[in-house]
């Protein structure tokens, strides 16, 4: 009779990361930041602005630690608490890139050619692509198991990446006989908002890189343009449903009403109760409104945020002394149970 594996036994501890390429939009509020905020009271917490993995592709260096405020002025406008949970910057962590090569020699390049997120964004030109890009999945792996991160707040369409970040520390726990050192982390996808979609075309995820301004509500927006951006976003000639089943091949007016309910906490069923039989002309205004009252104090304390740089760069640097006093004894650690020589 075989023993039952030995399982990981720590605290539990949530980990996400954001890019800093490019401005926050609602789908990143809604998706992400929104639920770092509610996470901070229930879990230890750690929030990394993962600027390595920005670097996979060609980044400004006149702008990358600019972009780097940008994304932590709006973790705190959100309502993310320094006090309460970790925000830092990656590459100030050297945790993330030691750990990250040890994972190079444990994953195995099979694992890598299954993922799809590269295929997608290097497309027929995946000879040009930096090695960084294709390799990206093991420095995921390594954010978030140098923290021992137990749960990760993820989109559907990272999820393929949490699997290979299970299956590396699975591995790694197996071919180093250290059952239970690593845990394998668990995704928190569902939710509202979990996936919002974009305002031109609602089976396309909202994204920062979309050419199209009009696609995406993004952070810094002012009323007007929020207000513009609802009232020119696809729709179709019916009215809204009184049931779900109505919102079927509707991809559109699905992605409006779950962002209608998201951001007011309600069902996707709630809004429909409010809203079926009415035309777009009574239900954009509404939306507008209410992406306005939602909005506009995220933009207006970002704008005060980034007018001090100073108490943002205070605040990253005290984040990343606390991320490497979780993050250093681990990898410490790692290196122990991997024979590496130390005086």
């Amino acid at each position: 009779m075989s023993e039952k594996p030995v399982e990981y036994s720590g605290p539990e501890r949530v980990f996400s990361g954001v890019q800093p390429s490019g401005s926050l939009h609602l789908g990143n509020y809604l998706g992400a930041l929104k639920k770092f905020v509610d996470l901070q009271d229930a879990h230890d917490c750690v929030y990394c602005i993962v600027d390595l993995h920005a670097v996979t592709v060609w980044q400004d260096p006149k702008e990358l630690a600019k972009q780097t405020r940008h994304i932590a002025a709006a973790f705190l406008a959100a309502g993310v608490d320094p006090d309460k949970a970790i925000i830092y910057p990656q590459a100030q962590v050297r945790a993330h890139s030691e750990l990250a090569w040890y994972f190079n020699c444990v994953a195995r390049i099979g694992w890598l050619n299954r993922m799809t997120q590269f295929k997608d964004k290097a497309g027929k030109n995946s000879e040009k692509m930096s090695v960084g890009l294709y390799d990206y999945p093991v420095l995921q792996a390594a954010d978030i198991l140098a923290f021992k991160a137990t749960h990760v707040p993820v989109g559907e369409d990272q999820k393929q990446h949490l699997e290979l970040s299970r299956d590396i520390a699975a591995k790694f726990n197996n071919d180093f006989d250290a059952p239970g050192f690593f845990p394998l982390p668990e995704p928190l996808i569902k939710g509202p908002g979990a996936r919002v979609m974009s305002l031109k075309d609602g089976s396309s995820k909202m994204s920062k890189s979309d050419p199209s301004d009009l696609s995406r509500i993004n952070l810094t927006d002012e009323a007007d343009k929020i207000a513009k951006k609802i009232r020119k976003a696809k729709t179709d000639p019916e009215p809204i449903p009184a049931e779900m089943d109505g919102l079927e091949g509707r991809p559109e007016v699905a992605n409006l009403v779950g962002i209608y309910a998201a951001l007011s906490g309600q069902s996707d069923q709630d809004v429909l109760n409010t809203y079926a039989g009415e035309g777009f002309g009574v239900f954009k205004p509404a939306l507008a409104d209410l992406c306005v009252e939602k909005i506009a104090p995220i933009t207006e304390s970002m704008n005060r945020y980034l007018a001090d740089p100073a108490e943002i760069d205070r605040i990253l640097a005290k984040g990343a002394e606390a991320a490497a006093a979780i993050a250093d004894p681990i990898v410490s650690d790692v290196r122990d149970i991997m024979g590496f020589w130390k005086a």
